[in-house]
């Protein structure tokens, strides 16, 4: 297989180091030359629309934004559908909507390609380290087919089931992800407030039932302020939206998600959306918070 990345962001361009590293024959486009240049340096070929990529590629890796973005890539002009050959495999690892996947996979499926959605969890420390989870949806042949290529970035490759099931998978992660940490933050902001020492605290509760990643990471982020140019507020933002979608689509109710919406939607009000996440402790210590109770 030789493959092809769409996407050269924080996590795009560590998973597409990761292809080279196993020594895939790389072909990649980026909108800003610039993210490319460390890879074109180390031997991968640069195409100018991703319609040329797609050419040259039996896989087409996405890892874009959002769902208008995923769509331009793919199908819009000089898009990867005007330039790859029948039976090419596009993976997007994007996180987008699951409706809108299933239209571009049945719009893809028309001219003759197929796809898998595909997207991670495990940060951009999963991305470089290749220790991402994937969770797939699509047909599970093709799953199979590719799966070598999978594992070059991830170490757990769950199949979910038809397109558009690994879309709703991670929008789940998403959901226990961001709830969780509203808890963490509503906790250790409580811990603070009752005059406990909040690092004593989350250590205690790391040796507990309460204990999680989510706790482990975010949880110290909070304690120190210690805010690094992670995976910004904003993102989450757009990845609650397409939740509340999926919810709204199953009949679903999210209370828990709704205060967390909330929550980040005043971060970006406040110019703080592309901050880490675990500014949302910031909220939760205001004076004006506290002078709610």
């Amino acid at each position: 297989m030789t493959p092809g990345f769409i996407g050269l962001g924080a996590m795009g361009r560590p998973m597409a180091e990761r292809l080279m590293a196993a020594g895939h024959a790389l072909h990649v486009y980026a909108r800003r030359p610039e993210t490319a240049a460390a890879l074109i340096d180390a031997g991968a070929t640069a195409h100018p629309t991703p319609s040329a990529l797609a050419g040259s590629c039996d896989v087409v890796i996405t890892m874009v934004t959002g769902t208008a973005d995923v769509e331009e890539v793919l199908l819009g002009p000089q898009g990867v559908v005007e330039g790859a050959r029948p039976g090419t495999v596009v993976i997007d690892m994007s996180t987008v909507s699951p409706i809108g996947t299933s239209r571009i996979a049945a719009a893809l499926a028309a001219r003759g390609l197929q796809m898998l959605d595909a997207p991670v969890t495990g940060g951009v420390a999963g991305a470089v380290g290749g220790t991402l989870t994937i969770m797939v949806g699509g047909e599970s042949a093709i799953l199979e087919r590719v799966r070598p290529l999978l594992a070059c970035l991830g170490t757990n490759i769950v199949y979910m089931g038809g397109s558009g099931a690994g879309q709703t998978a991670k929008g789940c992660n998403q959901l226990a992800l961001l709830v969780t940490a509203e808890g963490v933050a509503e906790a250790l902001a409580l811990a603070r407030r009752c005059g406990l020492d909040p690092a004593s605290v989350r250590q205690a509760l790391l040796g507990g039932i309460a204990a999680s990643r989510v706790l482990d990471v975010f949880g110290a982020r909070m304690i120190d302020r210690s805010l690094p140019p992670a995976f910004p507020a904003r993102l989450y933002h757009k990845d609650l939206h397409i939740v509340f979608d999926i919810a709204r689509g199953a009949g679903q109710e999210l209370p828990a998600a709704a205060v967390v919406m909330q929550h980040i939607d005043t971060l970006i009000e406040r110019d703080q959306g592309g901050q880490d996440i675990s500014v949302l402790i910031d909220l939760l210590e205001e004076p004006s918070s506290r002078d709610d109770h």
